[in-house]
C-alpha cells in the first residue's frame, strides 16, 4: 500500500460504497474502485473503527470484490 496514501484519503472523501463489518459494529468498510493500480483494476477498501469521540484507520487493502455485509451507503 506504499504510495496509496492519496487514494486512501480520496476513498474516504469520495466513497462509492460503505458496509458494516460483520464482526465489529463500530467498524465500517469504505470502498472506491480504481483502475490501473500496480495490481490491476481493484476496489480499495479502507477500514475505520469509529467511537463517539474518535475514528481510527485500522487498515486498507486492494481487493477484487466487496465483502458481504450490510450496506449502509448508499442506502438501498
Amino acid at each position: 500500500m506504499s504510495g496509496m496514501e492519496p487514494a486512501i484519503e480520496a476513498t474516504l472523501q469520495n466513497l462509492e460504497q460503505v458496509r458494516k463489518s460483520r464482526t465489529d459494529e463500530a467498524v465500517l468498510l469504505s470502498y472506491r474502485y480504481y483502475t490501473g493500480t500496480e495490481v490491476g483494476d481493484k476496489w480499495l477498501c479502507v477500514v475505520v473503527k469509529y467511537s463517539e469521540e474518535d475514528a481510527f484507520l485500522l487498515t486498507s487493502y486492494l481487493t477484487d470484490q466487496i465483502k458481504e455485509g450490510e450496506q449502509v451507503w448508499p442506502q438501498m
